[in-house]
């Protein structure tokens, strides 16, 4: 069975904290951060999802998962009467 570990859960809501509007800005995860977002954010460096351990840019591959990731996010946030 495939499913999102909590993890993958992890990265995947510190990648939707980037922000969406310009390529040009990042995050910074300060060292009083949450050990959860602190992990995630080393993990995703080591993916090279971002481009430095505590934050940073969204690399090529992360501006791609994020625009996924926000579709997901959108999607299942829908609401049905």
């Amino acid at each position: 069975m495939i499913f999102f570990d909590q993890d993958m859960t992890e990265e995947l809501n510190l990648i939707l904290k980037f922000p969406s509007e310009s390529l040009l800005q990042g995050l910074k995860i300060h060292h009083d951060a949450n050990q959860s977002v602190v992990h995630a954010a080393e993990r995703l460096y080591a993916k090279g999802i971002i481009s430095q351990p505590d934050g940073g840019y969204l690399t090529d591959l992360g501006i791609d998962i994020a625009e996924h990731a926000r579709r997901i996010q959108s999607a299942l946030a829908m609401k049905f009467n």
